[in-house]
């Protein structure tokens, strides 16, 4: 995990090096709209959560450029008056192409590090995290729109590529896989400065 996350870090200085001069930078904060998706449970219900952090932005070309994220993110589900709260640090790093002025689409790989894991039933909070993975990836891909003035607005989704426990962590005799991933529906506001 660390080495991965010192590449993603080296890749980022690297861009910012080869074009520091339209180099810009903002922050962002938002709703998400999660749950789980997996084929060994149905039910889950959508979590509201929040997310917030900062950008930057890194032009390559008149059309592309690179925007990493570090992004505080709560990400989770509901399932049957039980709910749990996944929240994570977010590192999008998405290729960006600026359609026409003002109104961009963006994909790219979104690394997750969990920070804190809580599932709540009948009003207990108990804290799971040495139950869930400590590194997730997904893969996200939205559109956003930015006014003259720095303020943008975005829309993003964020579909989880891996399980978020491996199996016979709750009961070391059980071998059954809970298969579930995080997907996420991200409303954002934010401001370039």
């Amino acid at each position: 995990m660390k080495k991965t996350l010192l590449l993603i870090l080296l890749s980022v200085f690297t861009l910012v090096n080869a074009d520091a001069q339209g180099l810009t930078f903002g922050a962002k904060a938002g709703v998400n709209l999660s749950t789980f998706t997996g084929d060994s449970f149905t039910g889950f219900d959508t979590r509201v959560g929040l997310h917030i952090g900062g950008l930057a932005e890194i032009p390559l070309t008149e059309k592309f450029s690179v925007q990493p994220e570090v992004l505080y993110s709560q990400k989770g589900s509901k399932f049957f008056g039980s709910e749990t709260l996944l929240s994570y640090i977010d590192v999008p790093i998405l290729a960006k192409y600026h359609i026409i002025h003002g109104l961009s689409a963006e994909l790219g790989p979104v690394p997750s590090f969990l920070v804190e894991a809580e599932y709540t039933t009948n009003g207990l909070e108990n804290n799971v995290s040495e139950y869930i993975r400590t590194f997730d990836f997904g893969i996200g891909g939205g559109v956003s729109y930015q006014l003259p003035m720095g303020v943008f607005f975005s829309i993003r989704f964020t579909k989880g590529l891996m399980e978020i426990r491996e199996s016979g962590k709750y009961d070391p005799n059980d071998d059954y896989k809970l298969n579930v991933d995080n997907n996420v529906f991200q409303v954002s506001t934010g401001y370039i400065f």
